[in-house]
């Protein structure tokens, strides 16, 4: 009989892209689960952790260094059992290690390379380690020879340094006490708090590297209010503007990038993620409410068009990342050198490089990244130009050798695009992007569903279960978008179903929610729902998702779960303003959101008002149609409109205003907030 240990990579039958990238080292990895605890165990050999994912630089470059490497290999194969994580697979397995990590009093990063004790606790820990001494860095190679010879000379000690370890990151996993309630004055200084923190000169928050942090961002339009002149505002479409005109974001085929690594949006860090094109395609909408010029608009075409081109699967959802690196470089796909840009342009690369900063010399390690930060003036027929000289450009540069594509699918990126396609499709009167979004909709409750509950992941027909918590809250919310966009109550439905399944196995008891559910036996930690990372928290979807649905619905009894939620979160919310963005917009929705009831006789009549409230900047408002054949109740008060139609009621949680009776009078009451 084989041993269920054999010395070799055991990665090769796994699905996901980033582990297959290291089937082939001479590392005997292991994927994550109870076979590799058991060898530990059994060996009493120290478990070596590497998470990371497919479009990580620094990840590529720690294999390419060490992994690849048969010395370092064999150390590793020694002297540990080594497993590798992907932590788009695993995000709870990440959250874990990276509070251990951080309770060290390390900055995290990725890779994430932990040192476990045979049973899986942590003790000690760092992130990318260059193969020898360099950067003021540990070799790796002294790192692993180091770390076991403590843990086998020292045992006792580590123990102690482990279990105490262990005794906080279950510590952090605890509910919350409950110390009070928020109100709407607690929300607008939270708002202010982070305002403080504004770049006011190039949008974001101050100083470098900088990340989109749609959470954040949201936040100021959330405060905004509408008001488009206002400091929330400002801060709010200076970062989208900027982020629209930076190098960050690709002018030649669409879509940002995870981060820039400078303060003024030109440099990025090339991966691109769906999540951050998600939020980008969502703020861009709620930016042209607020302000609706043309960029945002334009922005919000390519990016779909790059969405659809390079990252729409087979079935209709969308592949997870593009890789920063090819040809084992850097950027090297997405940049350019002035010669290049003249071979392919001629004569008309002057235009080009005017406007979009390229130059002999280059605004990159010799190189160039498009831009438009200098805001260079153009007239209309050199705008049509551009947009020629961008497609030929395009062109040749999918000549090039591509990066990599993770094209696994997860349930939680999948439902912040198919969000964002729907409600930008409403906007802007896209049938073929609501289309989109319910095509992926499809897909998830299809192909990645079994009696309603999600898979996190799927690829290839291979699932990762069971689903996490921002899976059901992200999905949710997707669901109520498009019942905004269509009307089909379906997707409310579904949106309860997925609500009632966090109840029964996410809850902590107490109003909050874990990440993981109750049925997971594979970690050695719960980790909550609670903090944002570069997505909202799954605690903050959830509730975003409950009070919309408690809304829609007009059931009371689904208040009570959003207030328990809210109270939950008060004291994490409270003493940390950074993190807690995603749960701040939540709130605002609870607190300040309204709803509307359209009263019509036809599809047809409801129209001008719908363009009312396309035109809107409220991110909180949900409505609903009428037609003379349904009743409407809000949270037990039965709406009798005018026997005269059409009229829309517009409603708090506690009250509703008078029946509107004229497209003016709705439109008035919606700024009027």
């Amino acid at each position: 009989m084989p041993s269920p240990y054999p010395p070799r990579n055991l990665l090769s039958g796994q699905s996901s892209p980033y582990l297959l990238q290291h089937a082939d080292n001479p590392v005997h990895w292991r994927p994550w689960g109870e076979t590799a605890m058991n060898e530990a165990k059994e060996q009493d050999k120290p478990i070596l952790l590497s998470i990371g994912y497919a479009a990580c630089h620094w990840c590529h470059v720690m294999a390419h260094e060490s992994f690849e490497n048969p010395e370092i290999a064999a150390l590793m194969n020694r002297l540990y059992v080594n497993v590798k994580v992907d932590r788009e697979e695993r995000p709870d397995v990440d959250q874990i290690y990276m509070a251990a990590l951080h309770a060290m009093g390390e900055q995290g990063g990725w890779p994430l390379t932990m040192f476990l004790t045979p049973d899986g606790r942590p003790f000690w820990g760092g992130t990318y380690f260059p193969p020898t001494s360099r950067y003021g860095r540990p070799g790796f190679d002294q790192v692993l020879v180091t770390i076991e010879k403590a843990l086998r000379q020292d045992r006792d000690n580590v123990e102690r340094n482990a279990a105490t370890l262990h005794e906080h990151l279950q510590s952090l996993c605890l509910p919350p006490d409950i110390a009070g309630y928020p109100d709407k004055a607690f929300i607008d200084n939270f708002a202010q708090k982070l305002l403080k923190l504004a770049d006011t000169v190039h949008g974001g928050i101050r100083g470098a590297p900088k990340f989109p942090n749609a959470p954040l961002t949201e936040i100021w339009s959330r405060a905004a209010r509408g008001d488009a002149s206002g400091p929330f505002s400002q801060a709010f479409l200076l970062t989208m503007k900027n982020i629209s005109q930076g190098g960050i974001y690709d002018h030649l085929g669409g879509g940002i990038a995870r981060y820039s690594t400078d303060e003024r949006w030109l440099v990025p860090h090339f991966e691109k993620m769906l999540y951050d094109n998600a939020h980008f395609i969502r703020q861009l909408t709620q930016a042209w409410q607020l302000d609706p010029q043309e960029l945002f608009r334009t922005r919000i075409e390519e990016t779909i068009v790059w969405l659809v081109r390079e990252m729409r699967m087979d079935g209709g959802a969308f592949a997870s990342s593009l890789d920063a690196d090819s040809e084992r470089e850097e950027g090297r796909y997405y940049v350019w050198s002035k010669d290049e840009i003249d071979a392919a342009l001629g004569l008309d690369a002057d235009l080009f490089a005017r406007v979009y900063d390229i130059s002999p010399s280059g605004n990159f390690e010799g190189a160039n990244i498009p831009n438009r930060l200098n805001d260079v003036p153009t007239t209309e027929d050199e705008e049509e130009l551009l947009s020629r000289y961008r497609a030929q450009l395009l062109e040749k540069r999918q000549l090039r050798i591509r990066p990599g594509l993770d094209d696994k699918i997860l349930a939680d990126w999948n439902g912040y695009m198919i969000r964002a396609l729907a409600e930008a499709g409403f906007v802007f009167k896209r049938g073929d992007w609501i289309e989109l979004a319910g095509a992926a909709f499809r897909f998830i409750c299809e192909s990645m569903s079994e009696n309603h509950e999600l898979s996190h992941s799927w690829r290839e027909g291979v699932h990762v279960r069971p689903a996490l918590a921002t899976d059901y809250g992200s999905m949710a919310n997707a669901a109520i978008a498009l019942h905004a966009a269509t009307g089909i109550a379906d997707y409310i439905e579904q949106a309860s179903e997925w609500l009632s399944i966090l109840e029964r196995d996410y809850s902590d008891g107490k109003g909050g929610y874990y990440l993981t559910s109750s049925t997971a036996s594979d970690i050695t930690v719960r980790p909550r729902a609670d903090h944002d990372e570069a997505n909202p928290s799954g605690a903050s979807q959830i509730l975003e998702a409950a009070i919309r649905l408690a809304r829609i619905t007009g059931k009371t009894e689904l208040l009570d779960p959003a207030h328990a939620l809210a109270a939950n979160h008060y004291a994490a919310i409270s003493n940390s303003a950074y993190g807690n963005s995603g749960f701040a917009n939540a709130l605002y929705t609870l607190l300040t959101g309204r709803h509307a009831k359209i009263f019509v006789d036809n599809d047809s009549q409801a129209k001008p008002w719908l363009d009312i409230i396309r035109h809107s900047p409220e991110p909180a408002l949900t409505w609903q149609i009428v037609l003379p054949d349904q009743t409407a109740t809000h949270f037990g008060m039965e709406l009798v409109p005018p026997p005269n139609r059409p009229v829309a009621i517009l409603c708090s949680d506690t009250a509703c205003s008078a029946p509107l009776t004229s497209l003016e009078a709705f439109g008035q009451a919606l700024k009027s907030h």
